[in-house]
């Protein structure tokens, strides 16, 4: 078993610090990648909204979190000890896990037989959704 990423917050207060944290990298990110497109002035004004910086620091934001990737009965023994629920997508009859646990009791966990890349990057968009997006637009909206 091993663990990849580098942020794994232990409070929604933390994961709104990271959030907010990203917003300038995200907006360098998108202005750089804009201009190895080779937009003008004009068209980044029309085609980058303030939607698009924000899909950015979502997508950092998940790319971020830490997550286990391990063996069906590592993951096992993790949830022996785990007290949270756990949503969990794909076959039971597969090999490896990868799962994330977010800061108030709820996890989420993805089985994956080859494609280890594909299941960590799956899963760290499921995390945002299901653990993170709600709880940070709190913050966004206001």
């Amino acid at each position: 078993m091993y663990t990849t990423g580098s942020f794994s917050p232990d409070s929604i207060d933390a994961a709104r610090e990271r959030y907010e944290t990203l917003g300038p990298a995200a907006q360098t990110v998108v202005r750089e990648v804009t201009r190895a497109m080779e937009f003008d002035r004009e068209e980044y004004n029309d085609r980058v909204s303030s939607e698009v910086i924000e899909t950015a620091r979502d997508a950092l934001f998940a790319s971020m979190l830490s997550v286990r990737v391990g063996t069906r009965e590592e993951y096992a023994e993790w949830l022996e000890d785990y007290a949270g629920e756990v949503t969990e997508t794909g076959h039971e009859s597969v090999d490896s896990v990868a799962w994330h646990a977010g800061p108030d009791g709820e996890a989420v966990a993805a089985t994956f037989q080859n494609e280890e890349d594909a299941a960590v990057a799956t899963l760290r968009r499921q995390a945002f959704g299901r653990l993170y997006r709600d709880r940070l637009e709190d913050r966004r909206s206001s």
